[in-house]
Formats: C-alpha cells, sequence, structure tokens
C-alpha cells in the first residue's frame, strides 16, 4: 500500500507567508529600520547580550523593545493607524493635543489655560512675584534688569476655533492674576498677549497658524522687533533691529508652523486652506550695537527666534535656557549643559538682561524655578548652597534619562500611564536611579 502523500492547504501557506511577511522583510532589510517618524522616542541602541542580563529578565525587555522599534513596517502601520483616527473620528495620536473648528490643531492644556480652567492659587501667583520684585531690585542695583514676558498661546490666540464642548463664560485666568500683581508690585512686563489681541484683528497675516503650536513665523517676527524695542527702553541701550522689505506669501507652511501635523505621523496630510507670511527679516549688522546680552529663560516659544539667530545678531550671544534645564545653544560641539550644572550667580551677573517669557499655558510653571532660585541665592545664600548640593545626584540621573533613548522612552511611557508631566517621571525615575526610593 502506497504511503499518503502529505499535502498543504494553499491557504495555509499563504496566512502563513503573510504572517511571517513583516519578519522576514526585517530581516531583509537589515537591522538598521529607523522610522521616520516625528515626536516619538526610538529605542536607538540595539540592546548588548549578556547572561547576567538573560537570566535577570533585562535582555528579554529591552530587544523586545528594540525590536519593536525597528520592525519593517512601523513606519507605515503608525501613520496608517493615526490616518484612521483622524480621517474617522477627528482624533490626534499626540498627547494632550485635540482638533478644533476648520482643523485648527490645540495643545489642550492651552485651551484650559485660555478659559482659566487651569487657574493657579492667587496667593502662589503673589508669592512669586513678591520674590521676583526682591531679585528685579536686586539685580537692578547690579546694573542688570529683570523682564517678564507673557505671550498669548494657540488657545487665547485662536479661541474662536476651539471646539464648543471647551467654551464657557471665562471669569479668571492665570495671565489675569500675573498681569493685575506683576503691575501692582511694579515688575518690569512686557504685555504681548494684550498686544496681539489688540493686532489681531488688523493684522494682514495670521497670527497663529492652523497647524502648528506656536505663533506663526510671521507673528515671531512682529514678537522680536517688539521686544527688540522694549528691552532698549527699558535698559536704555540701542540694539540691532529686526526689518524686512519682502515677504513670501505662500499655502505651504514653513519653519514651526506645521509642527504639530508633523508629529501628528499622517500618511496623507490634511490641505492647509489658509496663506501664512513669511518676512525675509535681516538683523541689523553692527558690532557696536550687539553688546547688550541677554538671557531669556522661556518654554518652547522663544525657539522660533532662537532658529532666527536672535541670541548671536541682537542679544550680545546671550544664552537661552530652555524651561530652565536646557542651554542653548551648547558650549561644547555635541555636549548638553543643563543649568544646574552652572554657578547661578556667575551666570546671572554676566548678562545685562534677564528676560522670562512664557505663553500663558505654561504660566503656573512660570520660570520653572528660576525665581525661586535666584530669591534664595541673593537672599540666603548658605541655604541655597546646601540645597543645590543635595539635589546634584537626583539632577545628574535626570540628564542620564534625557540624553538615554531608552532611558527616556520609559520615562514618556510612565508620564503617559500616571498621566503626569514628562519633567515628573523623570523626576521619580531619578530619585529612584539615586537609591533614594523603591
Amino acid at each position: 500500500m502506497a504511503a499518503k502523500l502529505k499535502t498543504y492547504s494553499i491557504h495555509c501557506v499563504i496566512a502563513f507567508l503573510a504572517i511571517a511577511y513583516p519578519l522576514l522583510m526585517t530581516f531583509a532589510k537589515g537591522e538598521d529600520n529607523k522610522p521616520n517618524l516625528t515626536g516619538i522616542v526610538i529605542s536607538d541602541e540595539k540592546p548588548v547580550f549578556s547572561w547576567a542580563d538573560w537570566f535577570n529578565g533585562t535582555y528579554q525587555a529591552e530587544r523586545e523593545d528594540y525590536n519593536d522599534d525597528h520592525w519593517a513596517f512601523k513606519e507605515n502601520m503608525v501613520r496608517l493607524n493615526n490616518q484612521f483616527y483622524y480621517t474617522a473620528f477627528n482624533q490626534i495620536r499626540v498627547n494632550n493635543f485635540v482638533s478644533g473648528k476648520e482643523n485648527y490643531l490645540f495643545s489642550e492644556g492651552y485651551i484650559f489655560a485660555a478659559f482659566g480652567d487651569d487657574l493657579m492659587e492667587e496667593k502662589k501667583v503673589v508669592s512669586l512675584l513678591e520674590k521676583a520684585k526682591v531679585v528685579q531690585d536686586t539685580l537692578k542695583k547690579k546694573g542688570i534688569d529683570l523682564l517678564f514676558v507673557y505671550a498669548p498661546g494657540k488657545g487665547s490666540g485662536s479661541i474662536e476655533y476651539v471646539e464648543d464642548k471647551y467654551v464657557h463664560e471665562i471669569k479668571k485666568t492665570n495671565y489675569d492674576y500675573f498681569v493685575s500683581h506683576g503691575k501692582d508690585l511694579g515688575i518690569n512686563t512686557l504685555d504681548l498677549y494684550e498686544w496681539f489681541e489688540k493686532s489681531k484683528p488688523t493684522s494682514k497675516y495670521p497670527l497663529f497658524p492652523k497647524f502648528g503650536h506656536h505663533w506663526s513665523f510671521y507673528g515671531e517676527c512682529l514678537a522680536v522687533d517688539t521686544i527688540i524695542k522694549y528691552i532698549e527702553k527699558l535698559h536704555n541701550c540701542d540694539m540691532p533691529n529686526i526689518s524686512w522689505k519682502t515677504i513670501d506669501v505662500v499655502d505651504t507652511s514653513r519653519s514651526r508652523d506645521a509642527d504639530v501635523l508633523k508629529s501628528m505621523n499622517l500618511y496623507s496630510d490634511p490641505p492647509q486652506n489658509m496663506q501664512l507670511a513669511y518676512p525675509n527679516y535681516v538683523f541689523e549688522e553692527d558690532s557696536t550695537k550687539n553688546v547688550t546680552r541677554v538671557l531669556t529663560i522661556s518654554d518652547s516659544y522663544w525657539y522660533g527666534p532662537v532658529y532666527m539667530g536672535i541670541g548671536q545678531k541682537a542679544f550680545g550671544f546671550g544664552e537661552f535656557w530652555y524651561y530652565n534645564n536646557r542651554v542653548v545653544p551648547n558650549r561644547v560641539a555635541g555636549e548638553k549643559t543643563e543649568t544646574w550644572e552652572l554657578d547661578l550667580k556667575k551666570e546671572i551677573e554676566s548678562n545685562q538682561v534677564i528676560m522670562l517669557l512664557y505663553a500663558d499655558g505654561n504660566l503656573p510653571g512660570f520660570g520653572n524655578g528660576f525665581i525661586e532660585n535666584a530669591y534664595e541665592l541673593y537672599t540666603s545664600p548658605k541655604t541655597y548652597a546646601e540645597r543645590i548640593e543635595r539635589n546634584k545626584q537626583i539632577q545628574t540621573y535626570a540628564k542620564q534619562i534625557r540624553t538615554i533613548p531608552g532611558l527616556l522612552k520609559k520615562s514618556t511611557l510612565k508620564s503617559t500611564q500616571l498621566q503626569i508631566s514628562l519633567d515628573s517621571a523623570i523626576k521619580i525615575d531619578a530619585v529612584k536611579m539615586a537609591g533614594l526610593s523603591k
């Protein structure tokens, strides 16, 4: 009796190949399948095998994470998934961002700020401003001016495009508290929030782009011009001015005017349907005027002027301290410096103007500790020095986390799971790494 010939169903073969196809393509493409996605932390470093990591499970977990980031169709699958949610449900797969009317994109926190839904305790605002006044008066005796600048966020700047579910009567906002009490205390203030609000009805071009998180490039140019003129008056100095003779008006965003859209990682971007303006700006070329060194402590709203070169061309090579943490530009090529590594007194007193610029959505964290540190530095230097020394170990680990993609990814996941800010998640992990918590 002849042996029965073993056969395979064509359906099983097709199913097997379909399942194995991504794996086969990953091998075919090689190990370096880093997806071209914006705003997503990718585990760059391939885990190195060791028996110790194998038996404690670390290697397997890190390898799985690496494979998940580097498989052949990661980018396409992410884009298709994001496109599905955006097209079908108008949902944005970017943390804490939402879509408004006519496809305007918003950070939800900036909507809350515009309607006063993130209201701080008034006494906390007063306490911060009272300390700022002490710092302002102390620095003035040293020939240094302290300046607060309030910038409008996208939520307030494009409030008419916010979805109706967020809209309600506005009673008080953090901006109201800061402006009112700052005026009472005599804090040097440039109110760009009010300036933009008054300029908006007559502005020839949009001050906020539909798909961006910050001011439009045109708005940034106007803001830079206004800030330079204000500092000239405040500090009684002459600085290089910004000007432009021509403006490109286009229907395709440039610079940062579609930064949120890029982070959405869609398969096909929606039409812009608005014209944006791009002044062909120049800074005045006069080295004798570029001597007023301005240190800027700010949120991401200041990155636009930094990209324009304001630090080198008008602010006397003054630095930008991003969220009072990262020093921009790098002091040494390829090496990131953080502010806690610096001598704060020496740094402050090497500038002629200290400017703190924050958008309304970040007013609850205004200065990110700069005012409190400067206040303690000048009123109680001994306790300041002791506190800074105690925190150095935690800060060292926090810097490691921000620098190493694998660690940063874990903190990013923790911030999402616990619904806390990334900085808070990094601090929790840094404290744990320092052995100060379980």
